[in-house]
């Protein structure tokens, strides 16, 4: 079943530190939508791996020590896509979002023709659906690794190198649908290490560069985490802040918060908004309440808060004032945020 995401933020950590007087900072966490949203009668999933193994000739290059060129070598792929699957697999089981997550441990093409995408026909998704009982077919349809190498200078008998991988994925998502439509992913990502090229058990060193068959398996472990975010909503961690003092006021609603009582301290807040003449501190006071609004889920009145908070200090200070920056930017947070409320509504 899926797992409940709501919108709203929860305190993750209160009073993390005081970067200058008369300011709390707080980390917060956020839940951020699926960039995939699927029906709501999806809810298990089976991974395919629907991929010709990249030939060994394919994608690697290397430049020796004194040359200006690259030349071509090879590096066997072999269980490069499994990784592949099988971690995208039990990353999304572990997120408990899709329950079950199925992982089908039979390659669906033997051909050789690597360069060449074959998404699945229907009947291929439905045998499948059918021997696994999942809703939904996700199915890697395309991946290509490159590795390149280039050789600086020989320590010891062991050559300082540098090794970047660059990886190119495509996942499909297959289910019945009247639409037709196929939701795709396209990925592409890349690492860098730097370090002795050693492979032996004799010497360790602490600047050491993987062989290009465990950069492969690395870069498809890391695209399977990345594509895990793509289907299911996630937690991400933020920073916050609000004022604290420049009246009793500020004071008592800033002690309300820290207890998260959100709706007493906007009163005190609202209070303290009303009363002053001082946009400095009409502005603090209104950051504050678009803050406690967000703690409350409430987008749309923190958005507005926001808005009015940042027009107060940038009237007072200007555009470049650090307070003016500051509320922009989270103004603009916000406003991204209520954006996706309607999605994670769906999602949820």
């Amino acid at each position: 079943m899926r797992k409940f995401f709501p919108f709203f933020s929860i305190i993750y950590l209160l009073g993390v530190m005081s970067g200058c007087s008369g300011i709390k900072f707080v980390t917060v966490e956020t839940c951020e939508p699926a960039q995939i949203t699927l029906p709501n009668n999806i809810r298990s999933l089976v991974i395919v791996n629907n991929v010709v193994q990249q030939p060994d000739n394919v994608g690697h290059d290397n430049r020796p020590i004194g040359h200006s060129q690259s030349e071509r070598v090879t590096a066997s792929s072999d269980s490069v896509a499994i990784f592949y699957t099988e971690a995208l697999a039990q990353f999304l089981d572990e997120e408990e979002y899709f329950q079950p997550v199925f992982y089908y441990n039979k390659p669906l093409r033997d051909d050789p023709h690597f360069f060449q995408e074959q998404p699945l026909l229907p009947e291929t998704m439905n045998r499948i659906r059918k021997e696994t009982g999942a809703n939904a077919v996700i199915s890697l349809d395309m991946l290509i690794i490159k590795t390149n190498k280039r050789d600086h200078f020989k320590r010891q008998g062991y050559t300082y190198s540098d090794l970047t991988g660059k990886i190119s994925s495509t996942l499909r998502v297959y289910m019945p649908t009247m639409e037709g439509k196929i939701p795709t992913v396209h990925y592409e990502d890349s690492l860098r290490w730097e370090g002795f090229d050693i492979r032996d058990d004799w010497v360790y060193s602490d600047a050491m560069i993987p062989s290009r068959e465990e950069a492969m398996k690395l870069l498809a472990v890391r695209a399977a985490e990345k594509m895990t975010y793509v289907l299911v909503p996630q937690w991400v961690i933020q920073d916050r802040w609000y004022y604290t003092t420049g009246s009793s006021l500020m004071r008592e609603g800033a002690a309300l918060a820290k207890r998260g009582k959100w709706t007493d301290a906007i009163a005190k807040w609202e209070t303290l908004f009303r009363s002053q003449s001082n946009n400095i501190n009409k502005a603090k006071a209104a950051n504050n309440i678009a803050f406690a609004h967000e703690m409350m889920g409430d987008m749309e009145e923190a958005y507005t808060w926001a808005v009015i908070a940042n027009d107060l200090f940038t009237e007072q200070s200007g555009t470049n004032a650090l307070e003016s920056r500051r509320s922009l930017i989270y103004k603009n947070e916000l406003n991204r945020r209520r954006g996706n409320s309607t999605r994670i509504d769906i999602q949820n």
